[in-house]
C-alpha cells in the first residue's frame, strides 16, 4: 500500500528566540512552488531590510525530494541545514521557513548558531496548524449519456470528488480521488461501455 497522505501546515506561523541578545524572527509558512517560495524570501529580505541575516529552508511535494536551504551568510551549514532538520523531524512538506536574525554583538560560534536556528525553526512549527492531506489524482472521462447511470453508481459507491461534469449526448466528468483508490476506480470505470479516460 503506497503512503498517499503527506504532512503540512495550514498558514502562516511565528516564533522567536533569542540568544546574547541577537534576535532570531521564525516564520513558517505554506509553499506550493519555487516561485511561491522566491516570491516570499524577496518579500521578507524587503521587509527586514534592517537585519542581519534572512536564513531560509524549504521542502515540496509529497514525495519531499524538492529542498533546498540557504545560510545567507551565516558561516556554512550553521541556518539552513538546522531550519531544513526541523522541517524534516517533523515530516513536513510543502513549507518554507525564514528565520530573521537581528546581530545583537555577540557571536554566537557555529554551535550556538546551529542551535539558535534549530530553536527559532521549532519554535514557528511549534505554533503551526499542522494537518495531513491526501495526495490526490485527476481523471478525465467520457461516456455515452445512456451508461450515465452506471457511472453514477460507481461515483456515488467510490466517492471520487467531482470537480466538472457536464451531460450531453457524449458525456464529460473530471474526478479527483486520493492516489491509493485510482487504480480501483480506473478498473471499476473502464467495465463502463463506451467509457474512456481521455
Amino acid at each position: 500500500m503506497m503512503d498517499d497522505t503527506y504532512r503540512t501546515i495550514r498558514d502562516l506561523s511565528e516564533g522567536y528566540y533569542t540568544e546574547k541578545r541577537s534576535r532570531f524572527l521564525s516564520f513558517a509558512l505554506p509553499v506550493r512552488t519555487p516561485d511561491e517560495v522566491k516570491t516570499l524570501i524577496d518579500a521578507y529580505r524587503k521587509k527586514y531590510y534592517d537585519a542581519r541575516h534572512v536564513c531560509w529552508a524549504y521542502m515540496l511535494g509529497p514525495d519531499r525530494t524538492t529542498f533546498r536551504a540557504n545560510d545567507d551568510g551565516e558561516p556554512s551549514s550553521t541556518a539552513g541545514k538546522p531550519i531544513l532538520g526541523q522541517i524534516n523531524s517533523n515530516n513536513l512538506t510543502d513549507i518554507l521557513i525564514i528565520v530573521v536574525r537581528y546581530f545583537g554583538g555577540i557571536e554566537l560560534g557555529t554551535s550556538g548558531l546551529i542551535v539558535a536556528y534549530r530553536t527559532a525553526a521549532a519554535e514557528a512549527i511549534a505554533a503551526a496548524h499542522i494537518e495531513e492531506r491526501t495526495v490526490d489524482e485527476t481523471i478525465t472521462i467520457t461516456f455515452e449519456y445512456p451508461h450515465l447511470n452506471s457511472v453514477m453508481r460507481i461515483v456515488k459507491e467510490d466517492k471520487p470528488d467531482v470537480l466538472t461534469q457536464s451531460f450531453e449526448l457524449t458525456c464529460e466528468m473530471t474526478l479527483r480521488i486520493r492516489q491509493s483508490r485510482m487504480d480501483a476506480l480506473k478498473s471499476r470505470l473502464l467495465k463502463v461501455d463506451s467509457l474512456r479516460i481521455v
